[in-house]
């Protein structure tokens, strides 16, 4: 039998796991390997699952019966829960642990540096979202509604909370403009708030980070964890995909016009206002300032090189955007 140890407190809490699992499985584990935060890799002589924490019991199975709604509408890129507790449910330690299906994942990992990943990835949330789609009635009253707008400025007003703290890294121009860009955003949505608010609703993922996907050994692509599932517009999901390949692609806005998918997404002057709005910049500020980890030249640095790194290509790129919205005034 291997654990993996991490540290003296983290393997103490693992060995307690292991042995509450070895009670409660009907099966000897071989290995039980950390892979993030309340995230397991468990293996069997027989097979592997992975092991996953959920902070309540309602959390636990509604990802349970989404991802078995997902199949049987045909939607087959992802994982299924096991029941394989002799006692349901598994809990340890205040958390839920639910069994998910392990995909065997292949040596070349899916990219958002790789234009033919960003197209797969694309085409895969669609094909979620027309999944989806069908699915919105039934979870209704357990899945939250999303709220782009709102989300957005709570976000804007801890940044601006947090200037203090921020001015002291970040020269005030770049500031300035980086406000300018958030407010500009935010109006051209208030004025299209029909956008987001009406039209075809879907579940959406919620996350589209680059880790959420996952290419299997038999080079399919998968879609993973659904905690952040909510639902709204699908331009939600597809302006949240914007922005995580935008890094990757120099911030041009005529190679992101390139993607079928999104060039019709384009056409919307809500979604030109909303791909303004620097949310990747906001959303890192306030984390480390949250965690206090700014103190930390290891982890300021990345945030440094996100709001500074890529600013002359990315006023290009809001300059792109404001004239494609001031040509839909014509």
């Amino acid at each position: 039998m291997n654990t993996t140890v991490n540290n003296g407190g983290d393997d103490l809490v693992q060995n307690r796991l292991l042995s509450y699992l070895q009670d409660q499985l009907p099966f000897k584990i071989e290995e039980l390997k950390p892979i993030r935060k309340k995230v397991y890799l468990l293996r069997t002589q027989e097979r592997s699952f992975i092991l996953k924490g959920f902070s309540s019991y309602h959390r636990l199975k509604l990802q349970e019966a989404f991802t078995s709604s997902l199949m049987k509408e045909g939607f087959s890129k992802t994982y299924i829960f096991y029941e394989v507790a002799k006692e349901p449910p598994l809990f340890f330690d205040r958390t839920y642990y639910g069994c998910l299906e392990y995909l065997p994942p292949s040596k070349e990992v899916f990219t958002y540096y790789l234009k033919t990943d960003r197209l797969e990835g694309l085409e895969l949330l669609k094909k979620f979202h027309d999944t989806t789609e069908k699915l919105v009635s039934r979870y209704q009253t357990v899945v939250p509604a999303y709220r782009q707008a709102d989300k957005w400025r709570e976000r804007a007003t801890l940044f601006l909370n947090n200037l203090p703290v921020v001015r002291y890294f970040v020269q005030k121009e770049i500031i300035n403009e980086l406000l300018a860009w958030a407010d500009w955003s935010l109006k051209g949505m208030e004025d299209e708030a029909w956008l987001f608010q009406s039209g075809k609703q879907v579940i959406l993922h919620g996350d589209v980070a680059h880790h959420n996907y996952l290419r299997a050994k038999d080079q399919s692509l998968y879609l993973l964890d659904f905690d952040l599932v909510a639902i709204g517009s699908p331009h939600s999901d597809y302006l949240q995909y914007a922005n995580r390949i935008l890094p990757y692609m120099n911030w041009s806005f005529e190679d992101l016009r390139k993607y079928p998918i999104l060039k019709s997404n384009l056409e919307e002057k809500g979604f030109l206002h909303a791909l303004a709005f620097p949310t990747d910049i906001f959303r890192e500020w306030n984390r480390v300032i949250r965690d206090r980890s700014y103190l930390d030249s290891v982890k300021i640095r990345p945030v440094l090189d996100l709001t500074v790194g890529q600013f002359a290509e990315r006023q290009r790129f809001i300059k792109a955007l404001k004239y494609a919205a001031n040509d839909k005034n014509k």
